[in-house]
């Protein structure tokens, strides 16, 4: 039986969670954003997963997850967090953490990363769970270069720059006219103009050359790429990160 426990917070995203986690045939067995009430739900209920958020009143989500950890309960750890921080994912992944996924995260990530978890306990076949998740994989293998890189999720051109890779991942020949055929499409999603859109992504690609983390961007694409302060144009580094998804056979 799949049984998830649900520690979060925010009240509307806790809510959409266990509507979304019920309606995929789980067992609920317990929603809250306290702590301590967490604890106490976890050690009554035995969930097979916990989703747990770091940020918790009362009690946070690291202290849950030590104290399970030394009091020997047995539940898988998925970790919401706010932070694009190494020492941060670092630290709920050596306390037991089989994911952590960076909000704004959709309740249908959650579900899939909970699924693999329960799927690996149950012996379900790894291609049959490669095809569920193919199409949710993409936008979270972006996510998680973009943190490895440290282009933070709370600039607007996040999502832009998001944007412009699934569709260079979807359509390579559209990076050849970015500011008639990227710009434009992205701008009329989000209710913006193509030159907002352009400056956007322009100033989350030099967040993360100005953070320095030029080992970190040159391992990710599996070579010496950019040395120093040299750093891509946007379609440059729309085109690098499509065709390392390409590559990687994420679509």
């Amino acid at each position: 039986m799949k049984r998830v426990l649900i520690l979060e917070s925010n009240e509307t995203f806790a809510a959409e969670l266990s509507t979304y986690f019920e309606k995929e045939g789980y067992t609920v067995c317990g929603v809250t954003g306290d702590g301590a009430e967490g604890l106490t739900l976890l050690e009554k209920n035995a969930p097979n997963v916990v989703v747990a958020s770091l940020l918790l009143t009362g009690v946070d989500g690291f202290t849950v997850m030590e104290r399970a950890k030394k009091e020997g309960i047995k539940a898988d750890f998925v970790v919401l967090g706010n932070f694009a921080d190494d020492r941060i994912i670092n630290r709920a992944i050596s306390l037991g953490a089989k994911y952590y996924l960076m909000k704004p995260v959709s309740a249908q990530i959650v579900e899939e990363r909970v699924a693999e978890i329960t799927e690996e306990a149950e012996g379900i076949p790894v291609r049959e769970k490669f095809e569920r998740r193919r199409a949710g994989s993409l936008d979270e293998r972006i996510s998680n270069i973009f943190i490895s890189i440290g282009i933070p999720p709370n600039i607007k051109g996040y999502n832009y720059l998001r944007e412009g890779i699934k569709m260079a991942v979807t359509d390579p020949h559209v990076i050849n006219n970015v500011t008639k055929g990227l710009y434009p499409v992205i701008a009329e999603k989000y209710l913006t103009s193509a030159s907002k859109v352009e400056r956007a992504i322009r100033h989350a690609i030099e967040v993360a050359w100005n953070r320095g983390r030029i080992d970190a961007i040159n391992a990710i694409f599996g070579a010496r790429v950019y040395i120093g302060t040299e750093k891509p144009t946007n379609s440059e580094f729309i085109a690098l990160v499509a065709d390392k998804l390409i590559l990687e056979n994420m679509v």
